[in-house]
Order: C-alpha cells, then structure tokens, then sequence
C-alpha cells in the first residue's frame, strides 16, 4: 500500500470545519515504534503517543503457558525481539525475564485505562481454557466501561467467545479482504461497527453502517491529507503507525481554526 499512501498525500484536501476537527479520533496501532530504539506494543512505544496527545491505543492480546494475557502482536518473539520462541510456550515469568519489555494487559489496563481509548484486539484463544481465559479479562477490564473506555477487536467474529460477558456494542471487527461479510455480521449482531483499510472501506459501506448507528475506523493514513480525507468521510477512528506525527498535524489545524473565528482585536 505504499504507492496507494505517496498518491494520498499528493492529492489536496479541503481542511473541514471545526467541529470535524474536534470530532477527529487518532488510535495509535502499536504505539509509537519504530521497532529499533522504540518496540511495538511496550509500555515506552505507548507513553510516546499518550504524551503527543493521542487519544487511543490499539494493541495485541495473545495468551502466555499459565494464561496471563500479554500484549503482543505476532505469536512468536522473533520479528520483534529477535528471540525464536512462541509466546504460548512461555510462563508470564519466563518470558518477563527473557523479555521485560512485553507488558501484560493488566499493566496496560493500570497504566492507560481510563485515559486513553484502548482498542484491545484479541488475537487468539483457547477453547480448553476459554473458561480461565475468559474469568482473566473480566477481572482485568471489571473496573472500565466498555465502548467508554475501550473496544475489542478482531479479525474473526469467532474471537469474541472469549468476552461473551461485555456488550456487543464494544466489539470492533477488523477486515482485511472480507468487508462484505464481517459489514454483514457487524449489523446483524450490533457490534460497535467496522474497521479496515481506508482504501477498501468504502463510501457505501460506510454510509451503511452510519445510518445503524454504527462507526467505521479506518488505518493506516500516513499523511495529512490521507487524514483529512478520513475527516471528511466522518469516520470515527483513524488507526495510525505514524499517529503522533497526525495528532501534530491535527493540533496544528485545530488551532488554526480556533484563530480564524476569532474576533479581530
């Protein structure tokens, strides 16, 4: 999609007016990484982008051998952390001592919730220990208000069996090539809405969803006017790897909108 991205930012966009602006969510998808001084979904990566003012955190939910809940994206430790091992196979001590920097989510919940919006995606779970697994998050996320403080997200419906307990109207499920279906799924049940690309989220699926009261979130713009096109769209959630650098340019507009209504002295 980086061509799709260089196209985007070249294109002018009309900046919208000041409530739009004000409306305009930013989720930070991993923190704010680059994967080499600053890791992908660590407690560091996320208070960069709490710090620049973004008001959400996405992250990843995988399961350690004695089913702590741990924030990390792939299933191995190896693209990240350059360790070849599973994180299925380790204890939540094994792998706090071979890899500090991958928080749990009750550490995230403690740190954020309640001031950032955590998207919470659940990657995986396990139908033997759905019943542990399952009473595990309750507790974690008991003293939050769900789709006030967080949503949940996944790339299969299917995922959601783990947190049964919470509302439908807090579950966010996340196309990639399967718009049609999971758009279908999403009315049917109630959930929050739809989230996927910007390019394949189109105009009359967003409209769909808006007219039942759902939101559509959308990644990953790179670029000010891939943002400003997303504002204009109305969608509610722009997932971003780049979001800090966003939320400056939003800051910054914002706050030119504020100066041109304002009065001459």
């Amino acid at each position: 999609m980086n061509t799709v991205d260089q196209v985007m930012a070249l294109v002018p966009r009309a900046v919208p007016d000041e409530a739009a602006l004000r409306k305009c969510k930013i989720v930070s998808h991993r923190g704010e990484h680059d994967n080499r001084k600053t890791k992908e979904n660590t407690l560091s990566a996320f208070d960069k982008a709490r710090a620049a003012g973004v008001y959400g955190l996405e992250c990843d939910i995988r399961w350690t051998r004695d089913h702590v809940p741990v924030i990390c994206h792939d299933a191995t430790l190896a693209r990240v952390f350059e360790l070849p091992m599973e994180v299925a196979e380790l204890t939540f001590s094994q792998l706090r001592e071979r890899v500090p920097e991958v928080p749990s989510l009750a550490e995230v919940v403690q740190r954020y919730g309640g001031d950032a919006h955590l998207m919470l995606e659940i990657k995986v779970f396990s139908a033997q220990h759905l019943q542990d697994q399952r009473a595990s998050l309750q507790t974690i996320l008991g003293d939050l208000q769900p789709a006030a403080d967080f949503h949940m997200l996944a790339l299969d419906p299917a995922l959601f069996t783990v947190v049964d307990f919470l509302p439908p109207y807090c579950f966010l499920p996340v196309a990639q090539m399967n718009f049609a279906v999971l758009s279908e799924i999403s009315l049917q049940r109630g959930y929050a809405g739809l989230a996927g690309h910007y390019l394949l989220l189109n105009e009359r699926m967003r409209r769909r969803h808006h007219r039942a009261g759902q939101w559509i979130g959308t990644g990953f713009p790179r670029s000010r006017n891939a943002m400003l096109r997303e504002i204009a769209r109305d969608v509610e959630w722009i997932f971003s790897n780049d979001a800090v650098q966003l939320q400056h340019e939003l800051d910054a507009l914002r706050r030119a909108r504020i100066s041109i209504r304002r009065p001459m002295q």
